[in-house]
């Protein structure tokens, strides 16, 4: 699995992530919204931690250092 998440770009989706936490914290987002939401923040955190995109690969795109 070679990587192609970038430095800027994990940062972006942790910070993401804890965004959509602190949004379901503060009962700003509930139900549907916060399910779904709380899915894509842990799907942000796990590409994070790979450094892998299954979404870029098929486009080929990387955001990392060549």
């Amino acid at each position: 699995m070679p990587k192609n998440i970038g430095t800027i770009d994990r940062i972006i989706r942790v910070l993401l992530a804890l965004a959509i936490l602190g949004l379901y914290l503060g009962h700003l987002i509930s139900g549907t919204a916060a399910i779904i939401l709380g899915i894509v923040a842990v799907i942000f955190v796990l590409t994070s931690l790979v450094s892998f995109c299954p979404i870029y690969f098929p486009f080929k795109i990387s955001t990392g250092k060549k």
